[in-house]
């Protein structure tokens, strides 16, 4: 009988045991190899409810590792996964939305293995797992946006054409490395643009999320729009300045608190942060509050916050080679080039770009040429347009633009063999071209960098207009407002162009072409908002309309 009783509680103590077996949670490299190889149909998988981004890339990161955790052991979350959490939550500053990256799952999830540490509770295994999954995919993409953008500038209506070569990324291996040297904020900073104002811009970006929980927190938040229908000058009154300057207050460009006589004027201690704004906002600053000035006074913290994410991506999209030694750089939003050669700027000057119906492109290039003292071929368009016109309510006016008439093989047609009261302008057979000069379209010199958008940088008769704020003037060529100053600058390599050498081939009946004895290039781009060194941000108004497409691709949830 006890025989038969020992071998009973053997069996009973084998079965138990093996039981206790059974209920033995998964090891840590089959948890993770069962959530990232799913069986599920759909060709991503998910894990804790969210899509993962990456496939191919996150499942050779946990093979090199033997699919073992990277932000966690089987107790709990190691300190850098809470440094992970905390840069996904810094990309807001980026212009990125923190959500793309699971931050709402992984708060979930960090919550519960906090709350079941606190109790005492062992953690839940599969929460770990899923945990130390979603970081690993977040960090992925999160490299992937700040390295490349979010936002696919070949999908945007706006055609970008600012070609880049972006090397392979090894992202596994990045964080691989990362984990290993415990720098997440190191590895993440170096996939910023290779462009200083890029930080420097994230700082302006950060402060106005500053601005628009300000505005949120007061009691006026509503941001009306200010009108006027005429300018107002210091000595007025207006029943707008009274909002204007507890939007100025508000800004920080005045004191919160001085005597006021009447707040309805315009008082002298109001200029000085008029001016301010204006200078921001890339006005003359003239301490005059005209419509340029209350359009920069209606733009809300939020609104700013918009653009400055807007611009953050655009400069996420441009190509390493923009800090080469020696570029040319054209912000058409802003009206300037400057010639930068290490970085250090030796030239800016204002320039007329493209209306907003033939709005300047964006695309980068190499400028390989100048031509002195040249014709102007006048496109098609223009000639039907403007040209055909004018001549019909102006005999003389080919005359007096020191234009010719030419035939498809370049032969010289006498204007006054035309009958121009019967030239229809869909069908006119012939080219206009405007001979060198002073009055020529061009100016005297053009520079080149061959482009299929037949886009160039070239001087202007008309030199009053760069006296003007708005100056998207052009049909897209680009007129440079120190054109003699610009040919010199490229050309000082070689000490035969001397100043009156220039002067001189910029000043001949026929054209000259000098070829540089080097490719420089050219990027044309579209800024509505940048920094300087001091820690300055400045706004542009979005004068071609690009940065709302732009904002919209920004939020869109990531199916």
């Amino acid at each position: 009988m006890r025989k038969t009783f020992t071998v009973l509680f053997l069996l009973i103590y084998q079965l138990t045991l093996g039981q206790e077996v059974i209920n033995l949670p998964p090891s840590q490299d089959l948890l993770i190899r069962q959530l990232i190889e799913s069986t599920q149909t759909e060709s991503k998988r998910r894990v804790a409810g969210r899509l993962l981004y990456s496939s191919v890339v996150i499942q050779n990161f946990y093979q090199d590792r033997s699919f073992e955790f990277a932000w966690s052991n089987d107790q709990k979350l190691y300190e850098i996964a809470y440094e992970m959490r905390y840069e996904i939550q810094q990309a807001k500053f980026d212009g990125l939305n923190p959500f793309d990256y699971h931050l709402d799952a992984i708060n979930t999830l960090f919550g519960q293995l906090e709350n079941q540490q606190k109790s005492g509770v062992a953690p839940d295994p599969l929460a770990l797992a899923s945990a130390d999954i979603l970081l690993s995919d977040a960090y992925i993409l999160l490299s992937s946006h700040l390295y490349l953008g979010k936002v696919d500038p070949e999908s945007l209506k706006t055609s970008w054409n600012i070609q880049r070569n972006a090397p392979e990324l090894k992202i596994d291996q990045r964080l691989s490395d990362a984990l290993a040297n415990g720098s997440i904020r190191k590895s993440l900073e170096e996939l910023y643009p290779q462009l200083s104002i890029y930080k420097r811009m994230r700082d302006g970006l950060r402060e106005t999320y500053d601005f628009e929980q300000k505005a949120r927190q007061s009691n006026n938040n509503s941001w009306k729009p200010l009108k006027a229908d005429k300018s107002i000058k210091v000595g007025d009154s207006h029943a707008a300045i009274p909002e204007i300057r507890q939007r100025l207050q508000f800004w920080g460009f005045l004191k919160e608190a001085y005597p006021i006589e009447n707040e309805r004027v315009y008082d002298s201690l109001l200029v000085t942060a008029v001016m301010r704004i204006q200078q921001r906002f890339g006005m003359e600053a003239d301490g005059v509050i005209g419509q340029g000035t209350l359009h920069a006074l209606n733009q809300s913290p939020e609104a700013l916050v918009q653009t400055a994410a807007v611009n953050l991506e655009r400069l996420r999209w441009l190509p390493h080679q923009i800090k080469e030694q020696e570029l040319i750089l054209v912000n058409t939003a802003n009206f300037q080039l400057d010639y930068l050669v290490n970085r250090d700027t030796l030239l800016s000057s204002r320039v007329i770009v493209g209306k907003s119906y033939h709005s300047t492109p964006q695309f980068n290039a190499e400028m390989s040429y100048l031509v002195f003292s040249p014709t102007w071929t006048v496109p098609a368009s223009i000639t039907r347009n403007e040209i055909i016109p004018a001549i019909k309510r102006n005999n003389n006016y080919l005359q007096e633009k020191n234009m010719k008439v030419l035939t498809s093989s370049g032969s010289v047609v006498d204007p006054s063999s035309i009958d121009w009261s019967k030239v229809n302008p869909r069908n006119f057979p012939y080219t206009i071209r405007q001979e060198p000069g002073q009055q020529n379209s061009l100016g005297l010199v053009k520079f080149m960098f061959p482009n299929k958008y037949s886009v160039y940088i070239h001087d202007t008769p008309s030199r009053s207009l760069f006296a003007r704020e708005d100056r998207a003037l052009s049909h897209g060529c680009i007129r440079i407002q120190k054109p003699f100053e610009f040919a010199k600058i490229l050309l000082a390599h070689d000490e035969s162009w001397t100043d009156d050498r220039i002067r001189l081939a910029m000043n001949q009946s026929t054209e000259r072409t000098v070829t540089l004895n080097r490719k420089i290039p050219v990027v044309i781009l579209y800024l509505t908002y940048w920094a300087n060194s001091r820690g300055e941000y400045f706004f542009r108004r979005d004068i071609y309309n690009r940065d709302q497409e732009i904002w919209t691709a920004l939020r869109e949830a990531r199916s």
